[in-house]
């Protein structure tokens, strides 16, 4: 893996992730790809923990996605095991077998049984996993578990890395009646981020008792208004994987649905909770240096403004042109154009920061490219669009587009 530096758009430094009751963490070097740095992850989850995910709609998922995909409708989870540097993807019916090696090594280790062991892998695609390496790593890793701790959270989060240049974590709080929950998160992605359901994994943990169902309903829309709204580079990953666990350790009265009392709020915090990750994958994009939100307003639906918005988000045109700082509106149009959703030419309004450059279908009078472009040297950027057809709206974030991108992608298995 190149070493590269810490991306501009970084935050300061890893938040002071508060422990979650319930949840114990180990990581390992492993050596399974990178040497000298964490490379396997474990969270051991205390009975009764209930489950919920999200995955990649890649038609070429990976082994663990696979794995998961079979044993969540079940509900419960007791441990999650990921690894870096090789996504355990394209690797036919080997793969599968690490995946089981993987589920069942902790299930002894553990003395749980494997149908409970969630898995993600993250790295290269199409190569295999070292098996006795990871056998080995693996019984190690289950005998150097500890409780939860702000500094285990950030060695976790960094064991999960691969092109990341820093490690991401998000936290929020929840009342539940008397009670307080927490509502901690890490993710990993960097590049191949363009999630659908990038190589992005999020994992999120509270210790509310919530019922497997409940907490589905509260993740799938969680991850839509965040995890699904970002994008780095348009490629959907093999690996995309989202889980959701609550440990029931803080003892509140559970959660069964959206008419439960604390439902609606601990559903808000697990939405900050993915939003705050979602971000910081963005600006931690491969080569970023500059972290762009996308408005559109005015479509026909909402879904239609996302489709819109994406469009404008995946342009390699307008995300080169805001790396040169360039107000080059009419790429703008061109994206809004061939997104296949109704617009309205002739009532197009384009706005860069607080100015509008079009409107009407033409370039607005007294429009100041000097202050769009000004609006452009800063490292966060607002683009907003609305396309005069209707109500819908819908915000989406993405990056620029630099020479970093392919240094960081042309050598990335070296």
């Amino acid at each position: 893996m190149n070493e590269t530096a810490v991306s501009p758009l970084a935050p300061a430094g890893f938040p002071d992730l508060p422990p979650v009751p319930g949840v114990e963490l180990a990581t390992l070097a492993a050596g399974l790809r990178y040497k000298k740095r964490a490379d396997l992850f474990l969270a051991k989850l205390a009975p009764p923990t209930t489950v919920a995910g999200t995955f990649t709609q890649s038609l070429c998922p990976s082994a663990p996605v696979d794995w998961c995909r079979e044993i969540l409708p079940a509900g419960g989870a007791r441990a999650l095991v990921v690894n870096a540097g090789s996504a355990n993807a394209f690797t036919g019916s080997l793969g599968e077998t690490a995946a089981e090696l993987t589920a069942t090594t902790i299930a002894g280790r553990l003395g749980i049984s494997a149908t409970e062991v969630m898995l993600a892998s993250t790295g290269v695609i199409g190569e295999q996993l070292p098996t006795e390496v990871l056998g080995a790593a693996l019984l190690q890793l289950g005998g150097s578990l500890e409780a939860s701790t702000p500094s285990s959270w950030g060695d976790a989060a960094n064991a999960i890395r691969t092109t990341d240049t820093f490690p991401k974590g998000a936290a929020a709080t929840a009342q539940i009646g008397d009670r307080s929950v927490q509502v901690v998160g890490i993710a990993k992605g960097s590049g191949m981020i363009a999630p659908d359901m990038a190589t992005m994994l999020g994992f999120v943990f509270t210790d509310a008792s919530v019922s497997s169902s409940a907490l589905q309903q509260m993740l799938t829309p969680a991850v839509d208004a965040s995890f699904n709204r970002i994008t780095v580079d348009s490629d959907t990953s093999t690996s995309d994987t989202v889980l959701l666990f609550a440990t029931g350790a803080a003892a509140t009265p559970e959660i069964t649905g959206p008419t439960s009392p604390g439902y609606a709020e601990l559903a808000t915090a697990v939405t900050e909770v993915s939003l705050g990750l979602a971000h910081q994958i963005v600006r931690d994009g491969e080569g970023a240096t500059k972290f762009v939100e996308v408005r559109v307003t005015g479509a026909e639906t909402n879904e239609a403004a996302k489709v819109i918005a994406l469009s404008i988000a995946n342009s390699p045109l307008v995300k080169t042109a805001l790396a040169a700082e360039d107000a080059n509106w009419g790429r703008i149009v061109m994206a809004v154009g061939k997104a296949g959703q109704r617009a309205n030419r002739d009532a197009l309004g384009i706005w860069i920061g607080p100015e509008q450059c079009a409107e009407g279908g033409v370039q607005k009078p007294g429009y100041s490219e000097e202050t769009a472009s000004k609006h452009l040297q800063e490292d966060e950027v607002a683009l907003t669009v609305d396309v005069g057809v209707g109500n819908g709206k819908a915000t989406v974030w993405t990056c620029d587009l630099t020479h970093g991108y392919i240094e960081i992608n042309a050598g990335y298995r070296s």
